[in-house]
């Protein structure tokens, strides 16, 4: 897909700020496919889900606090890809598609470190098409499902994690009750604020923005 960049400059002026634009448009689903920023939403939500709650914290603080860990997180690599590409080329040293390049690598070399072979070796099942012999030969239509695909597992995986303590905590309240003849009662109602207290006592969300900034492959 990368590869023919270079017909941008062929274009006229009009049609150059026409692709621009849609390529403006599209950054928020880029965000989306190229960050952890699906990670972080993901093991939230469950983290939301674990403590019982339904609409607290809003979905509008759980997607800016996944935001901000993203910024976090991808602070360096774009950082780098702006200094390698954007930079030059807004000084006139570097042509656009050289540019696009450049800026594109040190967010590939993120996306490897991301995404398991397995999985990439599935999109190539899925599409029909040879899977070349070494990971960095894969392409950019190939790569960033295949890095979303492992970004999704891995989310689960911690999302899992995170539920058990909390699961934990609903049987024993629910137990008690039985064992108390209390069988009128939700072992939510009792539970819920057990929960919350415990997540409050160990800093949990602390441990959790600390758990999904390590959980990055560098």
């Amino acid at each position: 897909m990368l590869e023919n960049i270079d017909q941008f400059e062929k274009l006229s002026p009009e049609m150059n700020i026409f692709v621009l634009m849609t390529f403006m448009s599209l950054i928020p689903l880029l965000l989306v496919a190229m960050t952890t920023f699906t990670r972080n939403l993901i093991v939230l939500s469950f983290l939301r889900h674990a403590l019982g709650l339904q609409q607290s914290p809003p979905n509008l603080v759980i997607i800016v606090l996944s935001l901000v860990i993203t910024f976090l997180t991808m602070q360096p690599i774009l950082k780098n890809a702006y200094d390698k590409g954007v930079t030059p080329y807004t000084k006139n040293e570097m042509k656009f598609a050289e540019a696009v390049r450049q800026s594109w690598s040190p967010l590939r070399e993120f996306i490897v470190l991301q995404t398991q072979e397995r999985d990439v070796a599935f999109i190539y099942k899925m599409a029909k098409v040879d899977r070349p012999d070494k990971i960095e030969d894969v392409e950019f239509q190939f790569l960033v499902p295949a890095f979303m695909l492992s970004e999704l597992k891995l989310a689960f995986k911690i999302g899992f994690v995170i539920f058990l303590p909390f699961l934990l905590i609903d049987l024993v309240i629910a137990a008690m009750l039985t064992a108390l003849g209390m069988i009128m009662v939700p072992p939510v109602t009792i539970s819920l604020p057990i929960k919350i207290m415990l997540f409050v006592v160990i800093d949990g969300w602390e441990l959790i923005t600390q758990v999904l900034v390590t959980s990055v492959v560098t």
